[in-house]
């Protein structure tokens, strides 16, 4: 893991991403079959996918529910991996919700959203979806 520093100046981890294919994402070695969001303190967690197919009937687009979760205080970016054809977007609410919170939004193709992930430094969460 590498470490970075949070906008409060806390020391937090921030795993690696090796790699993804369909259906799966691989992060410090471990794979993954399931989409994933990243926490500032480098945490993996299981999207709550379900939040925004109880809005829309599909886990491509993100409602303001999920954009609640995903959510941290203290975030400045967030890096969307949008899945392997890109299919994931943010619905109008969502991208209004992070807007307001003051959070760049970076949406594109899961591998290149991992490798921007890889780039990045700041407070910076992710959310990676891995088919589609």
């Amino acid at each position: 893991m590498r470490t970075m520093l949070s906008k409060e100046g806390n020391l937090a981890m921030k795993p690696k991403i090796d790699d993804t294919e369909f259906g799966s994402i691989t992060i410090d070695g471990d794979r993954i079959g399931h989409d994933v969001v990243i926490r500032l303190s480098g945490t993996v967690e299981k999207r709550k996918k379900k939040l925004s197919k109880a809005v829309y009937g599909t886990s491509h687009t993100v409602s303001q529910a999920e954009a609640e979760f995903i959510y941290e205080k203290g975030a400045e970016r967030l890096i969307i991996g949008a899945g392997q054809n890109g299919m994931v977007t943010l619905s109008e609410e969502a991208a209004d919700y992070f807007r307001k919170k003051g959070v760049t939004v970076d949406l594109a193709p899961t591998p290149d959203a991992i490798a921007r992930w890889n780039k990045a430094h700041g407070a910076v969460v992710g959310l990676f979806h891995v088919t589609c």
